[in-house]
Protein backbone atom coordinates (compact mmCIF):
# COMPACT_ATOMS: atom_id res chain seq x y z
CA UNK A 1 0.00 0.00 0.00
CA UNK A 2 1.17 3.49 -0.71
CA UNK A 3 1.22 6.36 1.78
CA UNK A 4 -1.82 7.82 0.11
CA UNK A 5 -3.80 4.60 0.58
CA UNK A 6 -2.78 4.42 4.25
CA UNK A 7 -3.87 8.00 4.88
CA UNK A 8 -7.26 7.29 3.31
CA UNK A 9 -7.67 4.19 5.46
CA UNK A 10 -6.84 6.07 8.66
CA UNK A 11 -9.37 8.78 7.77
CA UNK A 12 -12.04 6.18 7.15
CA UNK A 13 -11.42 4.59 10.52
CA UNK A 14 -11.62 8.00 12.21
CA UNK A 15 -14.93 8.66 10.47
CA UNK A 16 -16.18 5.23 11.54
CA UNK A 17 -15.20 5.95 15.15
CA UNK A 18 -16.93 9.34 15.14
CA UNK A 19 -20.04 7.79 13.54
CA UNK A 20 -20.13 5.18 16.31
CA UNK A 21 -20.17 7.95 18.91
CA UNK A 22 -23.36 9.46 17.46
CA UNK A 23 -25.38 6.28 17.09
CA UNK A 24 -28.64 5.87 18.95
CA UNK A 25 -28.19 4.85 22.59
CA UNK A 26 -28.14 1.16 23.36
CA UNK A 27 -30.71 -0.34 25.70
CA UNK A 28 -28.17 -0.77 28.50
CA UNK A 29 -26.57 2.65 28.18
CA UNK A 30 -26.76 4.91 31.25
CA UNK A 31 -29.05 7.33 29.40
CA UNK A 32 -31.50 4.62 28.38
CA UNK A 33 -31.45 3.13 31.89
CA UNK A 34 -32.05 6.59 33.37
CA UNK A 35 -35.01 7.23 31.07
CA UNK A 36 -36.52 3.81 31.77
CA UNK A 37 -36.11 4.17 35.55
CA UNK A 38 -37.50 7.72 35.54
CA UNK A 39 -40.60 6.64 33.63
CA UNK A 40 -41.06 3.66 35.95
CA UNK A 41 -40.58 5.82 39.08
CA UNK A 42 -43.04 8.44 37.79
CA UNK A 43 -45.70 5.85 36.99
CA UNK A 44 -45.29 4.19 40.40
CA UNK A 45 -45.61 7.53 42.19
CA UNK A 46 -48.72 8.45 40.20
CA UNK A 47 -50.26 5.07 41.02
CA UNK A 48 -49.44 5.64 44.69
CA UNK A 49 -51.21 9.01 44.59
CA UNK A 50 -54.21 7.41 42.88
CA UNK A 51 -54.35 4.59 45.43
CA UNK A 52 -54.11 7.04 48.33
CA UNK A 53 -56.81 9.25 46.78
CA UNK A 54 -59.15 6.28 46.47
CA UNK A 55 -58.30 5.15 50.00
CA UNK A 56 -59.08 8.61 51.43
CA UNK A 57 -62.40 8.73 49.56
CA UNK A 58 -63.17 5.15 50.69
CA UNK A 59 -62.41 5.94 54.34
CA UNK A 60 -64.68 8.95 54.05
CA UNK A 61 -67.48 6.77 52.70
CA UNK A 62 -67.02 4.32 55.60
CA UNK A 63 -67.77 7.16 58.02
CA UNK A 64 -70.57 8.52 55.81
CA UNK A 65 -68.56 11.67 54.99
CA UNK A 66 -68.56 13.10 51.47
CA UNK A 67 -64.95 14.05 50.60
CA UNK A 68 -64.27 16.22 47.58
CA UNK A 69 -62.02 14.26 45.15
CA UNK A 70 -59.80 17.31 44.62
CA UNK A 71 -59.21 17.64 48.37
CA UNK A 72 -58.54 13.90 48.58
CA UNK A 73 -56.05 14.15 45.70
CA UNK A 74 -54.20 17.08 47.29
CA UNK A 75 -54.03 15.23 50.60
CA UNK A 76 -52.82 12.10 48.75
CA UNK A 77 -50.01 14.08 47.08
CA UNK A 78 -48.90 15.44 50.46
CA UNK A 79 -48.91 11.93 51.95
CA UNK A 80 -47.30 10.30 48.88
CA UNK A 81 -44.21 12.52 48.86
CA UNK A 82 -42.55 11.24 52.05
CA UNK A 83 -44.07 7.79 51.61
CA UNK A 84 -42.53 7.37 48.15
CA UNK A 85 -39.15 8.47 49.45
CA UNK A 86 -39.26 5.62 51.95
CA UNK A 87 -40.96 2.95 49.81
CA UNK A 88 -38.97 3.53 46.62
CA UNK A 89 -35.55 4.25 48.13
CA UNK A 90 -33.69 1.66 46.02
CA UNK A 91 -35.17 2.96 42.78
CA UNK A 92 -34.24 6.54 43.69
CA UNK A 93 -30.68 5.41 44.46
CA UNK A 94 -30.52 3.67 41.07
CA UNK A 95 -31.73 6.85 39.35
CA UNK A 96 -29.09 8.88 41.18
CA UNK A 97 -26.33 6.51 40.06
CA UNK A 98 -27.67 6.64 36.47
CA UNK A 99 -27.59 10.45 36.59
CA UNK A 100 -23.99 10.32 37.81
CA UNK A 101 -23.06 7.95 34.96
CA UNK A 102 -24.72 10.19 32.36
CA UNK A 103 -22.95 13.25 33.80
CA UNK A 104 -19.61 11.42 33.71
CA UNK A 105 -20.17 10.50 30.05
CA UNK A 106 -21.01 14.10 29.19
CA UNK A 107 -17.93 15.32 31.04
CA UNK A 108 -15.70 12.90 29.13
CA UNK A 109 -17.22 13.91 25.80
CA UNK A 110 -16.80 17.61 26.63
CA UNK A 111 -13.14 17.07 27.59
CA UNK A 112 -12.57 15.11 24.38
CA UNK A 113 -14.17 17.88 22.32
CA UNK A 114 -12.04 20.54 24.01
CA UNK A 115 -8.91 18.45 23.46
CA UNK A 116 -9.72 18.02 19.76
CA UNK A 117 -10.48 21.74 19.37
CA UNK A 118 -7.15 22.64 20.96
CA UNK A 119 -5.34 20.26 18.59
CA UNK A 120 -6.91 21.86 15.52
Amino acid sequence: MSERDESVDSTDSTEDQSAEQWETPKLDSPGARLARNMVFYTIIRLLLVLALTLAIIGIGLLFSVQINPLVAAILAVVIALPLSMVLFNKLRAQINSDIAAVDEGRRLKREDLRRRMNEA
